[in-house]
């Protein structure tokens, strides 16, 4: 297995269905890709005939916080093949995100949501969460909060390049608005 990182418009066509595929099989009537706004990339594990075992998108935009702008990234459409689960493969691929993100020096900060079972998961790949906060998505006009009714959303964080650390984060209501495509990432 290894892991490939590609521009999500330079992503091969044959890679491209792959991911297309485990997206649907995971979101079903999601739409594939992310807004070209927020600097996409995919990130793949493939085996040795070109199979897509996981995948996911890294997101890119400046974040204001705390009288501040960082230069924030964040984790998007994770997702591993359905019959290729617990194998650690999304493990591998999500904790080689962190290490991709940690060495890019135009990267302060990852931060993003998930479910709240996924929590263990994105801290065994070496996350942080974040306790009591909110990510707010979407747009200031059309806003999505991971604290709306119905959701069970966590918010977790690295600080690869940022001369902070979570305490100024936690329970923090932090305006992400990446817009209508990548409500949240």
């Amino acid at each position: 297995m290894r892991v490939r990182t590609y521009a999500e418009a330079e992503l091969p066509p044959d890679l491209a269905a792959q991911v297309a595929d485990l997206e649907a099989q995971a979101w079903p009537g999601a739409t594939p890709g992310h807004d070209p706004a927020l600097a996409p990339r995919v990130m793949v594990l493939v085996d040795e005939e070109g199979a897509v075992a996981a995948s996911l998108a890294l997101l890119f935009k400046p974040v204001r916080h705390g009288g501040r702008t960082y230069r924030a990234a964040g984790l998007s459409a994770v997702v591993t093949r359905d019959t290729a689960r617990g194998r650690g493969y999304g493990g591998r691929l999500v904790a080689a995100a962190r290490t991709a993100l940690a060495a890019d020096p135009a990267v302060d900060l990852v931060l993003f949501s998930c479910d709240r079972p996924l929590v263990p998961f994105y801290e065994a790949a070496g996350f942080t969460r974040l306790p009591g906060t909110v990510l707010v998505g979407g747009t200031p006009g059309q806003p999505l909060a991971t604290d709306a009714p119905g959701f069970a959303k966590e918010v977790l964080a690295d600080f690869p390049g940022a001369d902070t650390g979570a305490a100024a984060f936690e329970g923090a209501r932090i305006a992400l608005y990446p817009g209508l495509v990548d409500r949240l990432w």
